[in-house]
């Protein structure tokens, strides 16, 4: 690994984090006590330093866990994360008390995204509850609400190249393909694995492929226009793989963090087995996320209170593609 740098949650475990889609330096990762199970949250906003140091820019603290947070796509100093009591926190990364918080959802929210596209400001929220949940930060109350899923759902996601569309999986073990103007139902319904799938992801440069990641280890790739079986499976984690992330930069690559204390990374072309895999955590690995200023730097975090920032050894020789111009659109 290239220049690895690593920040203390201070006793707080980590559950996600999130590279700022505005500057390269920035970086945020909700973290919370006792594992998640009770006590409070916080949210570590960080920037790492022209002397590869991580300096903390200040803390916002939440009275319950925060299980994920995810950057504004329209204002580089808004977020908003997802908490154990239900609620759904907006935050200024500037400001000790969110500018909102909007309670809705009846159990758990394990998830939130931002619409990539910036075509509309809104967001959405995966919770405990069984449903999925859209939002416009400036209203109190959510504009449409998602059921469909027999179990939790954990992560819920915005296509980056497909309007209005996002995906959703389960404990029910199902891929749901939604749009976002048409909350009934879903539009795509795949069995996606025999166990409960605690993450997905939209390839960055094919707008009809999405990869999966779920308890019994493995990570599937899908193609909704031949969704009976999976297009790829990669192996490697011994146990459930908790975040998976396609690159922003290389078509093919993707990478995943798991409970067995892994990140390991893989390039679905290639062959199955991990292109590489890192160990530096000695708790459960939960959050993952890709630079996008940065090509083939991540961060993750783990429940060891650690957080790092590197660029793992096969990425740093990868060939750099272009990025798709719907993806970036001005901001």
């Amino acid at each position: 690994m290239m220049g690895t740098r690593v920040f203390k949650t201070a006793n707080l475990h980590g559950y996600s984090l999130q590279f700022s889609p505005f500057h390269a330096d920035r970086l945020v990762c909700a973290a919370s006590q006792h594992f998640g199970l009770s006590g409070q949250g916080a949210i570590f906003n960080v920037a790492v330093t022209s002397t590869g140091q991580i300096e903390l820019l200040n803390k916002l603290v939440w009275d319950d866990a925060l299980y994920d947070v995810a950057w504004s796509e329209n204002d580089p100093n808004i977020l908003v994360s997802a908490s154990g009591d239900g609620s759904v926190q907006l935050w200024n990364a500037g400001q000790s008390i969110p500018l909102m918080v909007y309670k809705e959802h009846s159990k758990e929210v394990y998830g939130v995204d931002w619409n990539k596209t910036r075509l509309e400001q809104q967001f959405i929220t995966a919770s405990w509850d069984c449903t999925i949940k859209l939002w416009d930060p400036t209203r109190p109350q959510s504009l449409a609400t998602f059921a469909g899923h027999s179990g939790i759902v954990y992560s819920a996601v915005w296509s980056p190249l497909i309007p209005r569309s996002f995906a959703s999986v389960s404990g029910d073990g199902g891929l749901f393909i939604w749009n976002a103007a048409v909350p009934q139902s879903p539009t795509m319904k795949i069995g996606a694995h025999q166990a409960e799938v605690l993450s997905c992801d939209w390839c960055k440069y094919q707008e009809q492929i999405l990869v999966t990641a779920a308890s019994d280890g493995l990570v599937r790739g899908w193609d909704l226009r031949k969704f009976n079986a999976p297009i790829f499976e990669q192996i490697g984690c011994q146990m459930a793989v908790r975040r998976v992330q396609f690159s922003p930069h290389q078509t093919s690559v993707l990478a995943a963090v798991s409970y067995d204390f892994s990140t390991r990374i893989w390039d679905f072309k290639n062959c199955a087995e991990p292109i590489e895999t890192i160990n530096q955590h000695t708790e459960f690995v939960y959050g993952l996320d890709f630079n996008l200023h940065v090509p083939g730097q991540i961060a993750d975090c783990g429940w060891d209170s650690l957080m790092c920032v590197y660029t793992p050894e096969t990425l740093s020789k990868q060939i750099v593609l272009d990025r798709p111009q719907k993806l970036f659109l001005q901001k």
